[in-house]
Parts: structure tokens; C-alpha cells; sequence
């Protein structure tokens, strides 16, 4: 995931934050700039209104899952350093911000440049992901199943979720790292 590097960059963080945690677009500027530790008038120098901000917050989103993307495709590293180091940018992702399926469900209902990019860029590491998920499972039975288990595994701790009691544990990448080993390992049986 990019580090940020200017208020400007904070402020959508931290909306990308709330809108995961309201589960919601509809977030006040006010308590985005309470978040940020910023007032609302540089929400309003950087991004003049509500609606561009969260067009940059989409384009902040677009950016994280490119650089996952980026992970898929480089050419230095297995099949298996691949899986393993997307899997935890995706769940670190979701630890960041919680319930991005917000940005996913908005962008779906709409059909603007930012939504439909959200979507492809969103698609093409779904595809990218099971694509070397397929390749590290060659040969096993019910692949479809395990899928739907890897991904059900990577999403479902880490999203704010009240139930999961040991969720915690993933919020360090090392713990992460192990996890996403086991569950390679298990889907692999």
C-alpha cells in the first residue's frame, strides 16, 4: 500500500476510513476533518467540494489496488511470494479501511469514469489473484469451493467485524504473513 505524502492524501485516507466505517458515502466534511486532524477549510482549499473529494478517494483506491496489481505481475518473484504478498496488502487494505465494500457498492450503481475505473481495477486483481490461486492449486478437487474460501478467509477477519474475536491478531503483518501461509496450505489438502 502507497504511503502518504501530503494533507491532501491524509484527508482521503481518513474519508476512505469513515466511509468504511459508516459504511457509507454520506460522511460529513466535518468529521472528516476531525479524523484528519485538520480544519474544514483546507477539505475545501484541496478539494472545493464533497463530491470531488470522494472522486479523489476513489482514485486513492484505484491506486492501492494497482499497486497490489503490481505485486501480481512482477516478474521477480514466484507464483507463491505473489499470492502471499497480495493476499496481505488486500487484508491490510481492509484493516485500514473497514467495509471498502462501500466504494465497491457505490461504484457499481453508478456509471462515471471514476466508477467504471474503480470496478476494472478492482476485477483485473480479482483476476490476476485467482489466476495464480488456479496455478498454486493445480490439480486439486474443488477448486471453485476454494476459492470461495480464500477469499471469504482474507476478507471476513479483517473487515470491522464485532464477532471475530481474533481478529486482532491480524493486524500485524507478520501474524498476516503466517495466516495467509496456513490457509494456502490448508487449501491446498
Amino acid at each position: 500500500m502507497r504511503e502518504l505524502k501530503s494533507v491532501e492524501e491524509k484527508i482521503l485516507d481518513r474519508a476512505l476510513y469513515l466511509i468504511g466505517k459508516n459504511r457509507s458515502l454520506n460522511i460529513s466534511i466535518r468529521a472528516i476533518s476531525k479524523e484528519a486532524g485538520v480544519n474544514v477549510s483546507a477539505i475545501n482549499y484541496y478539494f472545493r467540494t464533497k463530491e470531488e473529494m470522494l472522486r479523489q478517494a476513489k482514485e486513492l483506491y484505484v491506486a492501492n489496488t494497482l499497486s497490489i496489481t503490481a505485486i501480481l505481475e512482477n516478474g521477480e518473484l514466484g507464483p507463491e511470494e505473489k499470492f502471499l504478498y497480495a493476499a496481505n496488502e488486500i487484508m491490510e487494505y481492509i484493516i485500514r479501511y473497514p467495509g471498502i465494500d462501500v466504494l465497491l457498492r457505490d461504484a457499481r450503481e453508478k456509471d462515471d469514469e471514476i466508477s467504471v475505473k474503480v470496478l476494472k481495477v478492482s476485477e483485473e486483481m480479482t483476476e490476476g489473484l485467482n489466476h495464480i490461486l488456479d496455478s498454486l492449486l493445480k490439480g486439486a478437487k474443488d477448486i471453485s469451493c476454494k476459492h470461495i474460501i480464500f477469499w471469504s478467509a482474507i476478507n471476513y477477519p479483517v473487515e470491522d467485524n464485532p464477532f471475530m474475536k481474533y481478529s486482532a491478531v491480524l493486524n500485524d503483518r507478520k501474524n498476516r504473513m503466517a495466516y495467509i501461509k496456513l490457509l494456502l496450505a490448508m487449501l491446498r489438502q
